[in-house]
C-alpha cells in the first residue's frame, strides 16, 4: 500500500475499532449499520470506497494556494489530520460574525473567499465536496457532538418542524418514512433512520459523492415537493436537528451508501 495511504488506513482502523453499533439499549441504528456486509466492507477499505477518490482531491486542494496573497488552507489550519479532528462532527455552528447557523460546506466557503479572497466553490460541486470530505475524514469514528448553543435553538426547532412537516404532492414528511417506517423498504430501497453520520456520502445510485443537502434535495423531489435553494436556512435547519438526533453516534464519513 502507498505510503500516503497510511492515515487514511488508521482511520479505517480508529473507525473499526470503535464500531459503528451504538451502545446497549440505544437503538438508532446509522444507515452503515443497516446497510448489507459487502457494503459495510466497501466503505471500511479505503482501497474500496470510491469516496476516498475525493478525500485525496480535497487533501491536495487543502494545500493549494489561492487568491492574491497565495494562502492555502493549510496556511492558516496547518495539518488537517490535527486541527480539523472533530470539526465535521460539530456542524452546524452559530457564526457570530454572520449571526446565524452554518453548515461546513458553508464555513469552507466562507473561508474561501473571505480568507483567501478566491473565487467561491459552487454547491455540490467536486472541489467543496472534495474539501468536506477530506475535512469529515478526520471526524471518522468520533462522536457527533452538536454545539451546546442556545443560539442554535430556533434553527433545530425549525429542523424538527420541517422534518415533520407534509409537504409535496404526495403528502409525506420526512418523519412518515424515516421514523414511522424505518426499516421497511420502499421501492426495493431500505428505509433508514436519517442520521447523517456518513456526509459527504458516495451513493452508487448516484454514481457520485454528495452532501447532506443533496440527499435532503433528492427527498424533496421524491414526494413531488418544490426543493429549497442550495445552502438555505431551511437545509441547514434540517441538518442542524438531525445532527441533534444523531448525537453521540459515531461519525462514518465520508460513507457509501446504495
Amino acid at each position: 500500500m502507498h505510503r500516503a495511504q497510511a492515515p487514511i488506513l488508521f482511520a479505517a482502523l480508529v473507525l473499526a475499532g470503535a464500531g459503528f453499533a451504538q451502545q446497549a439499549g440505544d437503538s438508532r441504528r446509522s444507515g452503515y449499520d443497516m446497510m448489507q456486509p459487502s457494503l459495510q466492507e466497501m466503505e471500511r477499505d479505503d482501497g474500496t470506497n470510491p469516496a476516498m477518490l475525493w478525500v485525496r482531491e480535497g487533501k491536495s486542494l487543502w494545500s493549494q494556494k489561492l487568491g492574491p496573497d497565495a494562502k492555502s488552507c493549510a496556511d492558516c489550519h496547518g495539518d488537517a489530520t490535527q486541527t480539523m479532528r472533530g470539526a465535521a462532527a460539530r456542524y452546524p455552528a452559530f457564526d457570530a460574525a454572520a449571526q446565524k447557523p452554518i453548515d461546513l460546506a458553508g464555513r469552507i466557503q466562507q473561508c474561501r473567499t473571505e480568507r483567501q479572497h478566491a473565487t467561491p466553490l459552487a454547491r455540490e460541486s467536486r472541489g467543496l465536496n472534495a474539501l468536506a470530505s477530506y475535512v469529515s475524514l478526520q471526524s471518522r469514528g468520533l462522536a457527533i457532538t452538536p454545539p451546546q448553543d442556545a443560539r442554535l435553538d430556533a434553527t433545530r426547532a425549525q429542523g424538527a418542524a420541517l422534518f415533520n412537516a407534509r409537504m409535496g404532492q404526495l403528502n409525506l414528511s420526512c418523519a412518515a418514512c424515516h421514523d414511522a417506517n424505518a426499516g421497511q423498504k420502499l421501492g426495493g430501497s431500505l428505509i433508514p433512520q436519517a442520521h447523517p453520520t456518513g456526509y459527504p456520502i458516495y451513493r452508487l445510485e448516484w454514481q457520485d459523492i454528495g452532501s447532506l443537502q443533496r440527499r435532503l434535495r433528492n427527498c424533496m423531489i421524491g414526494v413531488r415537493a418544490e426543493p429549497f435553494p442550495s445552502g438555505s436556512a431551511e437545509y441547514i435547519a434540517l441538518e442542524a436537528y438531525l445532527m441533534q438526533r444523531a448525537a453521540g453516534m459515531a461519525m462514518d464519513a465520508p460513507g457509501v451508501r446504495p
